[in-house]
């Protein structure tokens, strides 16, 4: 108030604890069964809401107060964002006061998004992905030698290995699997005075770039030079892979150019003569994704014919001199199976992979392969396709009429799945003498692979289907990741050893763990935040699952006990809790441990309400609701409300009674005979 002129100072003080409702007050609940509930509850307390099975508990639990509570928080929210959230419906009751935040944890399966593990619903595998990435050793997959930095000598050095009279170009990647259309881009190389680029695959003129679809992503390298390797231009690699390096911030790519096809990258690289504007293609983003993960998995790619020529990825930051491998540095990408940049190209990041079963495609192993021992082969086998496959038996040395139950193992590989790399030579018999010709061999599964994916209708379709079964992915072992993720180790464990461990033996692996002093000064942090959601998910009695374990194949009580998990992690003060029946499926020693848990984020300043029927919940409760008399429209109302003794001593409460022990459920003196035959054939 105004004193003499100036603002008197107020004389009495007011507490902020004070102004805070020490109670939610609930007036007129009607949702459903309940016939005009009114409630207060304290807050900062653990709640049980008891009764009958229909009586009305969960309607004022769920469908009362987190659903006034949801609708609140998304009436806060800007009316931009609620345009795409749309409106929810206010629960039939007169007033809600005092009601906080509020989160719902019900007894349901995690969902059935099968990338979805229970590392990343605890949030312990992005910690995981920092971990690896920044404390990690890089190991090569090939020889497992720790790797260590190329100095430029080395990678002028791995040039000169090429052929001699090979045709090169000096790519430095500037780009990779990001959106956008990516104009500035090229006007800035154009005035650092490069001329060309490979985007997507394909070598064009940077003053007549291509319109990139801005929603795809691309992946962009700067030609920064085109050399025939000879010995003479030494110092014109050494310059070329210098700016390379700096530009592509310590990596480049070595393409060479195809002897098959090189009017193409002859034109592309340096020849006045334009490729015709109808003729030039860049690759879909499939074909992309497959470039760029086979570039970061193994250091070496072998483009397709379309495009022609091989690409080799140098690297002066993580590189194995003794099998000529490089790799990008990690990066917590790197580590993410969801993400195109770590997971493995075969499965997509799955784990499995939906195949040809060598099992189902061979039903009659009495007939020889050109009787069509592999049934999916349908039609009789012609000339030019017999004396491809009598050209792989000749080179490795079998009868193809032989039948194929008798074929050695080595064989019957090689038809299912190739020969990978290997030349063969093939020979061709006509009138006018023999024609030789060689190539690889892909294998029967590989071309079965194709019609099944080229097939145009969904009858053919599922007809090669009958002959695929699921299974574990071959190239990642189900792990996911590619291979040069599953390279990195820390602690002498990549991070698929560690998301295979149990629960309660990561915790005792990260409470080992050691670092050297300047990794410790990264790692600690990292470490404390996994060694926390490791202890909360053994406090709710879920020691025994391990981290990369499927979210969809998870139990109802088993995603309800790691949500509970991931909130005592997250560390919210002030927040109403509601789980549903969260002790189902508890043994009794996991029981007070879920009670514990509970009670920690009730101290922790939160109010917690349990719609339980066990009794050792009760017995916890700082405050009993117990709903009733009866289910359905004999339910709905409060019976009686307070502390443990209150509702035992209560005379119209049933839960009351069974509390006493005045009523129980008897058990039978005679149980019904189980019969055998019935028992085999359930």
């Amino acid at each position: 108030m105004w004193a003499g002129g100036y603002l008197a100072p107020c004389s009495r003080r007011y507490n902020l604890d004070d102004m805070e409702p020490r109670t939610i007050s609930v007036k007129g609940a009607r949702e459903h069964n309940l016939q005009n509930v009114s409630l207060a509850l304290p807050r900062g307390r653990l709640i049980c809401f008891t009764g009958v099975s229909g009586s009305g508990k969960s309607s004022f639990a769920f469908d009362t107060l987190f659903a006034e509570g949801q609708r609140r928080y998304l009436e806060s929210l800007s009316s931009y964002a609620r345009q795409f959230l749309g409106q929810l419906a206010k629960p039939d009751v007169d007033q809600i006061s005092g009601l906080s935040p509020s989160i719902c944890i019900q007894q349901k399966s995690a969902g059935w998004n099968p990338r979805s593990t229970v590392g990343t619903i605890t949030q312990i595998h992005d910690y995981l992905r920092v971990l690896f990435a920044r404390a990690g050793h890089q190991h090569c997959p090939r020889c497992g030698r720790p790797i260590s930095a190329q100095s430029r000598e080395q990678i002028v050095a791995r040039i000169l290995e090429l052929p001699s009279g090979s045709a090169v170009l000096i790519l430095a990647p500037v780009i990779r699997g990001q959106k956008g259309e990516h104009r500035d881009l090229f006007e800035d190389l154009i005035k650092q005075g490069y001329a060309r680029a490979r985007v997507d695959g394909s070598v064009v003129s940077l003053s007549e770039a291509p319109a990139l679809a801005r929603h795809v992503r691309h992946d962009i390298e700067v030609v920064v030079d085109r050399i025939t390797i000879s010995e003479s231009v030494r110092p014109r690699i050494a310059e070329a892979v210098e700016n390379a390096l700096k530009l592509g911030d310590g990596t480049l790519i070595a393409h060479i150019v195809s002897p098959d096809n090189p009017a193409r990258d002859s034109r592309a690289a340096g020849s006045s003569q334009r490729e015709p504007a109808n003729r030039r293609r860049a690759p879909g983003p499939e074909e992309s994704k497959r470039a760029a993960t086979a570039r970061r998995a193994g250091g070496k790619l072998k483009r397709s014919a379309s495009n022609g020529g091989e690409d080799i990825l140098l690297s002066s930051d993580y590189a194995c001199v003794r099998c000529g491998l490089s790799f990008e540095s990690p990066s917590p990408q790197l580590f993410s199976f969801n993400s195109p940049v770590g997971m493995c190209f075969t499965c997509e990041g799955l784990g499995t992979s939906f195949d040809f079963d060598p099992e189902l495609l061979v039903p009659n192993p009495r007939k020889s392969f050109f009787n069509l021992a592999i049934e999916p082969m349908r039609t009789r086998i012609g000339r030019w396709r017999r004396h491809i496959y009598r050209g792989v038996a000749a080179h490795v040395g079998f009868d193809l009429k032989t039948p194929w139950g008798r074929l050695p193992a080595k064989a019957k590989n090689t038809l299912l799945y190739g020969l990978g790399d290997t030349h063969v030579t093939y020979e061709w018999r006509w009138s006018g003498g023999v024609y030789r010709h060689g190539g690889p061999f892909p294998g029967v599964i590989a071309e079965l692979r194709e019609k099944h994916r080229k097939a145009g209708s969904n009858f053919v379709r599922a007809y090669y289907e009958k002959y695929m079964r699921k299974a574990v992915c071959p190239d990642c072992n189900g792990g996911r990741l590619n291979v040069q993720a599953r390279a990195v180790r820390v602690g002498g464990l990549n991070i698929n050893e560690v998301c295979a461990l149990s629960i309660v033996r990561a915790a005792e692996f990260f409470e080992n763990i050691s670092f050297t002093r300047t990794e410790r000064l990264i790692a600690d942090d990292v470490c404390r935040e996994i060694r926390g959601r490791l202890k909360f998910l053994c406090d709710v009695g879920l020691d025994y699952l391990t981290l990369d374990r499927s979210a969809p194949t998870l139990s109802g009580g088993e995603s309800q006990r790691i949500r509970l998990a991931s909130q005592i992690g997250a560390g919210l003060v002030g927040v109403l809790y509601i789980l549903d029946e969260p002790s189902i499926g508890l043994h009794a020693r996991d029981n007070q441990r879920l009670l514990d848990s509970l009670c920690r984020l009730r101290d922790m300043g939160n109010t917690v309400i349990v719609v339980e029927h066990d009794e050792q919940t009760m017995r916890v409760a700082d405050e009993i609701v117990d709903f009733g008399p009866g289910p359905g429209v004999r339910g709905g109302k409060v019976v009686a409300q307070g502390d443990f003794d209150k509702i035992m001593a209560s005379r119209r409460s049933l839960t009351g009674k069974y509390l006493r022990g005045e009523e129980e459920i008897e058990i039978p003196a005679q149980r019904r005979p189980v019969r055998p035959e019935a028992k085999a054939k359930a």
